[in-house]
């Protein structure tokens, strides 16, 4: 175990920090925890964490040594690295073990930045869940925010509302200042369209973007005064934190420091609390994808106003959008409607009703079912899995192991294992045994026995498993050795 180590870098360089959590419940039933809303991939193939790290790319400081900081779930730190490419290298992790929303997540991000680059850097705060159109109309915005940081503001992003939204949170400009910004006189939470109406017509109102740019030594005094038992729980919280158990970029956050702070946003803990905050307000293509039509307007209309991600056909049909994995989805006399199809679950409703899915996610939950958390393929820090079918003391499955991956050494108590390997070389480890399979040849892992699969070679392995026993549960596991850090440390 070691802790973080921390060097200095350049004094008021700009680093951004991306904010990737939140389940995003409203575009189930392709956001599920165990993959959520930042993984959601648009037209282009990219997912929406991939976007946001392009942008951050393009906007941080050369100064800030090229760091990307990204503050995520420890569950999420393998999915998370998969989408790095061509910013593999450039990018640090901040790992919390549990959901404790935005001001302990920037708090945290904060400290961890001060410490490596000092407290004159700049922070910009982006969620990882957000879509820009114009980055340039942004970037342009990110320097006002920048200079205004640089003079001691915390600086929001507001949004120039077009219309009496009521899903969004609005803030009410005061003062001008330089740099084209505003201070805040107000911040207003999601209002009744009457009011809304208002905002609009009053002409100094914007939308809140949950964006924020300012220097980690004014964040850090101004939670002193405003959430002083935030601020010094952070302060203990970073002091336990450990670098290198998952991967020698990133930091976990130790587990009973990080949980004894309060579950706040960084609005309601800090910025409808301080003296010095700004508004910067831009017109730059922002969208908070919040729900099935943000995503559905990221695709090409027809001449009826449909829209398709993936194989659809509309037939007096209009005003619609298919999400389909794989089937051809008709649509046949329908207006308005959404229809979301995936492997193992499929969403109709009308478009109106798309701020009402978290409502369907809270069904599935309540019934038992873990289609809230899962797909019918599973990403594993080692691979994938998907399952093919099961019933009563069955379960049928394909297992993909990347290259130089393996499984956890494990045990189950219940349930019998058969292995086909359909490509690939798989190298077992059953009992005290160890030992080689290649394509077409197989084996068999009895209830109780240690077993581990790896994967040796170059190319991905690929093998069937075949599950009997009296219970199949995926929770019916007992791990000894992990490379992914999933056993737990007292074992």
């Amino acid at each position: 175990m070691s802790s973080p180590q921390h060097s200095a870098g350049a004094s008021g360089a700009l680093i951004p920090v991306i904010l990737s959590g939140g389940a995003g419940t409203r575009l189930w039933p392709v956001s599920r925890e165990a993959l959520p809303k930042p993984f959601v991939r648009l037209g282009d193939g990219r997912s929406l964490l991939r976007r946001t790290l392009d942008r951050a790319a393009r906007l941080r400081d050369a100064n800030a040594q090229g760091q990307t900081w990204l503050v995520t779930n420890r569950d999420y730190y393998f999915l998370s690295r998969d989408e790095l490419d061509a910013h593999a290298g450039s990018v640090r992790f901040l790992l919390e073990p549990a959901a404790r929303n935005t001001a302990p997540a920037i708090a945290l991000a904060t400290l961890a930045i001060a410490a490596e680059h000092g407290e004159d850097s700049i922070l910009l705060v982006l969620p990882a869940d957000h879509l820009i159109d114009d980055e340039v109309g942004f970037a342009a915005c990110v320097e006002r925010a920048q200079a205004l940081a640089r003079e001691g503001w915390l600086v929001t992003f507001g949004i120039e509302a077009n219309a009496p939204e009521t899903a969004f949170g609005y803030i009410e400009s005061g003062q001008a200042l330089p740099h084209g910004g505003f201070a805040v006189k107000r911040f207003v939470e999601k209002p009744p369209v009457e009011r809304a109406r208002e905002f609009l017509a009053a002409g100094n109102y914007s939308w809140n973007s949950g964006m924020f740019c300012f220097r980690a030594r004014d964040m850090l005094a101004a939670l002193a005064q405003t959430a002083p038992q935030l601020e010094a729980n952070a302060r203990k919280a970073w002091a336990a934190s450990q670098a290198g158990l998952l991967g020698k970029d990133a930091i976990e956050l130790e587990g009973a420091s990080f949980r004894a702070l309060e579950s706040i946003s960084i609005d309601y803990a800090l910025f409808e609390k301080a003296g010095k905050v700004a508004v910067v307000p831009g017109t730059f293509g922002w969208n908070d994808v919040g729900a099935w039509p943000e995503i559905a307007a990221q695709f090409p209309a027809d001449a009826h106003d449909n829209r398709a991600s993936g194989r659809a056909m509309f037939i007096d049909s209009s005003q619609c959008f298919v999400h389909s994995h794989g089937r051809l989805v008709a649509a046949l006399g329908l207006k308005g409607m959404v229809i979301v199809d995936t492997p193992d679950a499929l969403l109709v409703m009308p478009k109106e009703r798309a701020q009402d899915v978290k409502k369907v996610v809270e069904a599935v939950r309540a019934s038992g079912d873990d289609k809230h958390i899962f797909h019918a393929t599973v990403a594993r820090p080692w691979g994938t899995y998907t399952v093919l079918q099961e019933g009563p003391q069955f379960k049928l499955k394909r297992i993909e192991v990347k290259p130089m991956h393996a499984l956890s050494l494990q045990m189950h108590h219940y349930r019998n294992e058969h292995w086909i390997v359909v490509s690939g070389t798989a190298r077992v480890t059953r009992g005290d045994d160890e030992f080689l399979l290649a394509t077409n040849e197989s084996t068999y892992i009895k209830s109780g026995t240690r077993h581990r699969l790896e994967n040796p070679g170059a190319l991905p392995l690929v093998l069937i498993e075949v599950q009997s026993g009296q219970y199949v549960g995926e929770d019916d596991i007992v791990r000894f050795d992990d490379k992914y850090g999933r056993v737990p440390k007292t074992q």
